[in-house]
């Protein structure tokens, strides 16, 4: 039978999501050593180094997670754009994989942040775009095909989005460590560990829902149950 395109696909759809769900557990684990005030802050910064260079495979994972599942979708029938758009598709990915990669290089400079916003701002487009598809396309109204045992290709979708904005919510907390980490450099600011605190145990119980829709995700993916 031989290598296909879909079997390549469905390999690289896997790491993609191994690399996603297994970065957020070490970015969770590393947190705690992020705000242990035992730990000297040169300590602390290597593990918030570490959390950034976990944190890039995710958000690798992320982005490249949408370009496969819509190009296997065309495989299975459930989206009917094949082609140009395709190929569009994997272009622009490739383009805002890019982005977030500089993002990650120039991670501690004022270029590191004007590129993160950038890459936020993109999510503001894409997550509503992709979100009205998504639901429109349950109702038979949208560009995704949503006959029998179709509608679980927009239904993941839909938790894709919802996933997305978790992971905004995310990457700002994260921003917001680098500013606090940059100002506990110069010197010790109660009010700043408490804050940094704050953030990270929010993020923790965040990072909960997240996981249970990631699985759900590729639940739905593996079992297309509808």
């Amino acid at each position: 039978m031989g290598i296909t395109e879909l079997a390549v696909l469905k390999w690289v759809h896997i790491l993609s999501l191994v690399y996603w769900l297994g970065g957020e557990w070490g970015i969770f684990q590393t947190s705690y050593n992020i705000v242990n005030r035992k730990l000297s802050m040169d300590e602390r910064r290597r593990h918030m180094e570490t959390a950034y260079r976990i944190d890039i495979l995710s958000r690798t994972g992320i982005l490249l997670l949408f370009p496969l599942g819509f190009h296997m979708g065309h495989f299975w029938g459930v989206q009917p754009f094949g082609g140009w758009v395709i190929t569009a598709c994997w272009v622009l990915f490739i383009g805002w994989l890019g982005l977030c990669w500089s993002a990650f290089i120039f991670r501690e400079t004022d270029r590191g942040i004007k590129l993160t916003l950038i890459d936020e701002r993109i999510r503001y487009v894409f997550i509503p775009l992709i979100v009205i598809c998504a639901i429109s396309s349950l109702f038979g109204e949208g560009p995704f095909l949503a006959g029998t045992a179709q509608k679980w290709f927009s239904a993941k979708i839909l938790i894709f989005a919802f996933l997305l904005v978790i992971g905004l919510y995310l990457r700002f907390i994260m921003r917001e460590w680098t500013m606090m980490f940059r100002i506990l450099a110069q010197k010790h600011d109660e009010l700043v560990e408490q804050k940094l605190e704050r953030s990270i145990n929010m993020s923790r119980y965040v990072a909960y829902l997240y996981w249970i829709g990631i699985c759900s995700v590729a639940f739905i993916g593996a079992t297309k149950p509808f």
